[in-house]
């Protein structure tokens, strides 16, 4: 199904707004940010390494140069918390948590897991999709939003220990920066520069019906999928396969970007030179297009509203 069809007139003045910054420029920074990250001298950004103390360095930088504001009670975007390896092991880990203050009180927050798998057997097991691609397109978002003020406030965080079974989002959630009561919608990106059939999922809108008006945008060359949200699914619902599985534990609503599962995914092969640069593109540029969406349409604050509800019947 094509969502980019019928556009509704908000989105449509929305849209083009954000087009005008999908230019060569931005393009280049998004692959770069990419590059980067899932380069060997990364080594894998495994929770707790050198490499992902470099990778949160690089992050950091990027949000600095932006303007993007630090929460005061966290020191230097970083929040830390102790992650448990599969082995029993406890290691130092670090959220990285930015924000763009909006002209409302509500919150969206925009995140996506830095973390990968390291050095196993000798090899680098590079995450250039999983999930160096979901954070460049964090950055890109970012970096449209340091330009042009939110309605909503926009938290860009960017979690350490998804490897581990999501415990940086999970460690989020339960010590939230800003109310968690205000927060009305996560946006999750995990896996989104890898795909030869053009189409990128979007999942949450099973639970959450009412998302599906905001996912259109303008690139017919992309296909927005819907789907792997149906609990009855079993493993193939994505739910709580990312960082979005948090937030649904706390009932805020979720869309979850990302692309099904590949022949590089968890492999030392995840590496920049396979990733699709085109449908990297195609698919970072509709992300800040329904973003925009959302931000845009006063409507959001529904959401809001029935996630109040839905609180006061559980």
């Amino acid at each position: 199904m094509r969502l980019y069809a019928i556009i509704p007139l908000v989105f449509l003045i929305s849209c083009q707004t954000v087009k005008r910054s999908n230019n060569a420029k931005t393009t280049s920074q998004l692959l770069k940010d990419t590059k980067t990250l899932s380069a060997d001298a990364y080594q894998g950004r495994k929770t707790g390494t050198k490499g992902a103390e470099m990778a949160r360095t690089y992050i950091k930088g990027r949000l600095r140069s932006m303007g993007l504001k630090s929460f005061p009670q966290l020191s230097n975007y970083e929040q830390q918390f102790t992650a448990q390896e599969k082995n029993g092991n406890k290691v130092t880990a670090k959220n990285v948590i930015a924000y763009i203050p909006g002209k409302t009180d509500n919150v969206i927050v925009l995140s996506a897991h830095y973390d990968h798998l390291g050095v196993i057997n000798g090899d680098v097991y590079n995450g250039a999709d999983d999930n160096a691609s979901g954070v460049a397109g964090l950055l890109k978002i970012a970096s449209y939003y340091a330009k042009a003020q939110p309605n909503n406030t926009l938290i860009f965080a960017f979690f350490d220990a998804g490897e581990l079974d999501w415990q940086g989002s999970q460690t989020f959630v339960n010590h939230p920066p800003v109310s968690l009561d205000k927060i009305v919608l996560n946006i999750n990106l995990d896996m989104i520069s890898h795909n030869q059939k053009g189409q990128l999922y979007a999942s949450g809108t099973y639970k959450y019906p009412q998302l599906k008006a905001y996912l259109t945008h303008t690139n017919p060359d992309l296909k927005i999928m819907l789907g792997h949200d149906n609990p009855s699914l079993g493993v193939d619902d994505w739910t709580y396969q990312s960082d979005q599985g948090a937030f649904n534990n706390k009932n805020i609503p979720f869309i979850y970007f990302g692309v099904e599962d590949h022949k590089d995914y968890h492999k030392s092969s995840d590496k920049f030179d396979t990733i699709n640069e085109e449908f990297f593109a195609n698919a970072a540029n509709a992300i800040l297009e329904i973003v925009d969406n959302f931000d845009k349409e006063r409507d959001i604050q529904s959401i809001f509203r029935q996630k109040l509800q839905m609180k006061k019947k559980s």
